[in-house]
């Protein structure tokens, strides 16, 4: 298993710390979300991500930049092709652009963004990735969709193009990574059901003509551990107050998706069973401006077991 970093920065300059932590540290990635919202809290401080990802591109060096992941509800795909190419070219090709549906209404309705119900929403995304790999196709092809159209023209530039799709979804999500993205990001769940969305990722993949064993499985989320349950317990607390929550019901959620949780040994297994589910990256959401607990994390999962 590797390991990657997802801030929730704030700030742009405490984003840019975790980003320079995270390469320094030879992590594999670092990734942000894109929300115009943080949480529940209306007066929380939100940047525009892909404005974020162009600073971090000149102010990085050699890590991975992931977004994870922008919606289409509120991105047109030709915004999304031509930031991704200058993000691409302001980082010197390290750049991955993560696609979603968008899941938080909230943020829509205050901003004034149409909130479709959730199966138009997966059919703008399934045409956005069609109109994203049309438009960086050799040659470039004709895109019409009901939503979306795009032009064949010789586009530049035209880098070769690195997608996401993440989500939370069983079905539509995973075969939509597997026909058009070069990582599926999804978010802890049972060993089994996660399992099974690896399957149709990859025969996704092979039904769409792609080689099903380059498909990057990825996940991500809260990752909280201790010694032992008292530490665990305290750290648990600690991040409840931080987000906001009842430590109770923050547990009980990360119980159900199967969250990495609890003493350094349960969180090994966790994880264990995703890598046999065919995890090979997890990205560790980061809270705040310490990375003490993060590095913890790194030494722990990264050493040799007895």
């Amino acid at each position: 298993m590797r390991y990657a970093v997802q801030a929730l920065g704030a700030t742009y300059d405490e984003t840019l710390m975790w980003a320079r932590w995270a390469e320094a540290q030879g992590l594999d990635a670092f990734g942000i979300p894109d929300h115009y919202l943080r949480g529940s809290d209306r007066s929380r401080p939100a940047l525009d991500a892909l404005a974020v990802m162009s600073g971090l591109a000149r102010e990085t060096e050699s890590i991975e930049l992931v977004m994870l992941v922008s919606p289409v509800t509120w991105r047109h795909p030709a915004v999304l092709a031509k930031t991704y190419d200058t993000i691409h070219d302001m980082s010197g090709g390290r750049f991955t652009l993560g696609v979603g549906t968008g899941w938080m209404e909230d943020e829509h309705t205050l901003f004034g963004f149409p909130f479709p119900e959730t199966g138009k929403r997966f059919e703008m995304l399934e045409e956005a990735l069609r109109y994203l790999r049309a438009s960086h196709a050799e040659p470039p092809e004709p895109f019409e969709g009901e939503h979306y159209r795009f032009e064949a023209f010789d586009m530049q530039p035209r880098p070769p193009l690195r997608l996401l799709v993440g989500g939370t979804g069983a079905v539509k999500t995973p075969r939509l990574a597997g026909a058009y993205a070069d990582e599926l990001n999804a978010y802890p769940s049972a060993e089994g059901s996660f399992a099974l969305k690896v399957r149709r990722a990859r025969e996704a993949a092979e039904e769409a003509g792609r080689d099903p064993d380059a498909l990057l499985i990825s996940s991500s989320g809260v990752m909280v551990a201790g010694e032992d349950d008292a530490a665990y317990r305290k750290r648990l607390q600690r991040l409840a107050e931080r987000m906001g929550t009842a430590a109770e019901r923050l547990e009980a959620g990360m119980e159900r998706r199967n969250s990495p949780r609890g003493t350094w040994e349960q969180v090994r297994d966790i994880l264990g069973g995703m890598e046999e589910a065919g995890v090979s990256r997890f990205y560790i959401q980061a809270f705040g401006d310490s990375t003490d607990e993060v590095a913890e994390a790194i030494q722990h999962l990264t050493a040799p077991t007895r």
